[in-house]
């Protein structure tokens, strides 16, 4: 491939594309959070980013062979309007369930959500599978399911924007001040201000760290599938979406988990368990080996997700939601760029997808070490959410 005239390996072109929307990310996502937190109507901010992005995905539809450019433009735009809406999405958390519930409130969203992306793709796999018989091509098939995803989007999109309250903020602007000036201002303090919360920091490292790696295994898993595995696209997405409804279950698990043992412990475990499974890559060599795989895969993602955004929900002063659910979100949903940057590059000069998903170790194990130096009641009382 030649995008711009630059020679690129096609197979790498999906995880460059994901490097480069966090770059994008980077730049707007912090400012967005400041201004947010400053908002007196911030579920009008969400649902403006969030049908900007249904409408970018929605488009998705008029792509036919060859229209990788513009594929990758309305990714960029629908990945950067999904980021903004998640972040102000995140810090509705604070608003609707106190510390004790957070746990619990956040594992059933990431379940739910699961589930619905899960009903989705069963449609769509439906709508594949028996494409001849409705008279459409294979390839019809594939950019009405890109389609319905922004269309599905829009559609429930629709709960939060009848069923969420604004919050008067904790910190408003003066009179005659704009809001976007001083949501601008706000970030540089932010930022200089977070020396203040040391083991906040600490967290936020680590979760940039190995949640990148997630997001790359994520994101790349149909792919080593199809390309290296040879997995026909039926039974790959079959995979994917026995992964949607195990993720519901591992979401779960974990939840009673972080009753057991702590949320932190509980997310400690996941990283160990995502170390395994990388390193286990080696034995995967046939379809059923996949599954076997994207089954624990599936249990691990879904627990480290909604136990990461509820423990670091209880780390960050009131007041500050949005803005610091801005940085969490740099790493979050596909929005990372170093771990898939090095599945890249290595797998173009090994040429070997295996030694690409082994060396997700890497972040996973730094991402550990990192998350070992949090101590989580020090986090608490630092941002003053201690009772």
């Amino acid at each position: 491939m030649h995008p711009l005239g630059i020679s690129v390996d096609a197979r790498s072109y999906w995880s460059y594309l994901i490097s480069l929307s966090v770059l994008t990310q980077v730049v707007c996502l912090p400012m967005l959070g400041a201004i947010a937190d400053y908002s007196r109507n911030k579920k009008r901010l969400l649902g403006g980013f969030a049908y900007l992005g249904a409408a970018a995905t929605v488009a998705m539809f008029a792509l036919t062979d060859g229209m990788y450019i513009l594929g990758g433009v309305l990714f960029l735009v629908s990945n950067l309007a999904f980021g903004c809406s998640i972040v102000i999405y995140n810090s509705f958390l604070n608003d609707v369930a106190p510390e004790e519930e957070r746990d619990s409130v956040s594992s059933k969203g990431w379940g739910i959500g699961y589930l619905g992306g899960g009903l989705l793709l069963g449609l769509n796999l439906l709508l594949y599978q028996r494409a001849a018989s409705l008279g459409i091509s294979q390839e019809m098939a594939v950019r009405i399911s890109l389609g319905s995803a922004g269309a599905w989007w829009a559609l429930f999109g629709m709960i939060p924007m009848f069923g969420l309250r604004n919050r008067a903020p904790v910190r408003t602007a003066a009179a005659g001040e704009s809001v976007l000036a001083k949501g601008f201002l706000q970030l540089f303090q932010t930022l200089k201000d977070m020396r203040h919360y040391p083991q906040t920091l600490t967290f936020l490292v680590a979760y940039l760290v190995y949640n990148d790696a997630i997001q790359t295994v994520i994101s790349l898993a149909g792919q080593y599938g199809a390309d290296y595995l040879k997995i026909p696209m039926q039974s790959l997405t079959m995979a994917i979406l026995m992964v949607q409804f195990v993720a519901f279950g591992g979401a779960m698990l974990f939840n009673f988990l972080a009753k057991v043992m702590s949320a932190y412990r509980a997310v400690i475990l996941s990283l160990v368990m995502w170390t395994l499974l990388m390193c286990g890559v080696f034995v995967v060599k046939t379809t059923f080996d996949y599954f076997i795989a994207a089954g624990f895969v599936a249990i691990v993602m879904g627990g480290s997700q909604a136990l990461s955004r509820s423990l670091y929900s209880i780390m960050i002063p009131k007041g500050k939601e949005a803005e610091y659910f801005s940085l969490y979100e740099i790493s979050d949903k596909g929005t990372s760029w170093l771990a898939p940057l090095l599945f890249g590059l290595t797998l173009q000069f090994t040429g070997s997808y295996q030694f690409a998903i082994l060396s997700m170790v890497i972040f996973f194990v730094l991402g550990l070490a990192i998350l070992a130096r949090v101590d989580v009641r020090r986090a608490t009382r630092e941002a003053g959410n201690e009772a």
